[in-house]
C-alpha cells in the first residue's frame, strides 16, 4: 500500500514539476529586470506584462537603461517646451532628457503625445537609436530584415535601427513562423524580453569586444 502511494506521489510530483518550472523560467526575466531597477511593479504589486507600452514609458525605461540623463545633451536648450507634457507629468524629466539627446523626438508643434500606445518596431527601433545603431551598408540590412516574413511592414526610417536590433537579439521573434510583428502593439513583457537580453549584453566577457557601431 505504502509502495502504491508513493507511486501516485511521485507522478503527482512529476506532473506538476515541469510547469513550475516553466512559471520559474518565464518570471526570471521579469524579476530581473525589476531587480536592475529599469522597470516597476505596478501599485497592486503585480507587473502586468500584457499591458501595451507607452511613449512615456518607454522613454522612463531608456533613460534608466542607458543612463541617458548623463548623456551630453544634442540640443543646448535646459527645457525644452512640451505642449502636452506638463512639468508636475510624472515622466516629464525622462521625456525631457529623450528629446534632449535626440533618442525620442516630438511630433507636430512639438506633442510628444505621452500616454499613445507604441508599437514593436518604434519601440525596437528607439531602443537601438539609444543603445547605438550600427552603421551596417545597405545589403546588409536587406539581408538581415530578409529573414523575416514580414519585415516589409517596417517603416523606412525604422529598418536600419531594426536590424540593430534583430542582429543584437534583442528582438523576440515569433517562434517558427519568422515573423516580427511590427506593427503590433509593444507590451511590457515585449520590453523584458529585450532589456533581459541587453542586460546578458552587458555581462559579456571583458575579452570579446562589442561589434562596432
Amino acid at each position: 500500500m505504502r509502495r502504491v502511494a508513493s507511486i501516485f506521489y511521485l507522478t503527482a510530483f512529476l506532473q506538476f514539476f515541469p510547469v513550475t518550472v516553466q512559471a520559474q523560467q518565464a518570471l526570471a526575466p521579469i524579476d530581473r529586470v525589476v531587480a536592475a531597477g529599469l522597470m516597476t511593479n505596478f501599485p497592486d504589486g503585480k507587473f502586468h506584462p500584457e499591458r501595451v507600452l507607452t511613449r512615456a514609458e518607454l522613454a522612463a525605461v531608456l533613460v534608466k537603461t542607458f543612463k541617458l540623463d548623463k548623456r551630453k545633451p544634442a540640443q543646448e536648450a535646459s527645457i525644452i517646451l512640451v505642449p502636452d507634457v506638463s512639468n508636475s507629468h510624472w515622466a516629464y524629466n525622462d521625456i525631457q532628457v529623450v528629446l534632449k539627446t535626440g533618442v525620442m523626438s516630438s511630433y507636430r508643434d512639438g506633442l510628444f503625445f505621452p500616454d499613445r500606445k507604441i508599437n514593436r518596431a518604434e519601440a525596437f527601433a528607439i531602443f537601438a537609436q539609444a543603445y547605438g545603431v550600427f552603421q551596417f551598408p545597405d545589403e546588409n540590412i536587406a539581408e538581415i530584415l530578409s529573414k523575416y516574413r514580414d519585415s516589409d511592414e517596417i517603416p523606412d526610417w525604422a529598418q536600419k535601427p531594426m536590424a540593430t536590433a534583430l542582429s543584437e537579439g534583442f528582438v523576440n521573434v515569433e517562434t517558427g513562423s519568422k515573423l516580427i510583428n511590427p506593427l503590433e502593439p509593444m507590451t511590457r513583457e515585449d520590453m523584458v524580453y529585450t532589456l533581459s537580453k541587453y542586460l546578458e549584453r552587458q555581462q559579456r566577457p571583458a575579452d570579446i569586444p562589442n561589434p562596432i557601431r
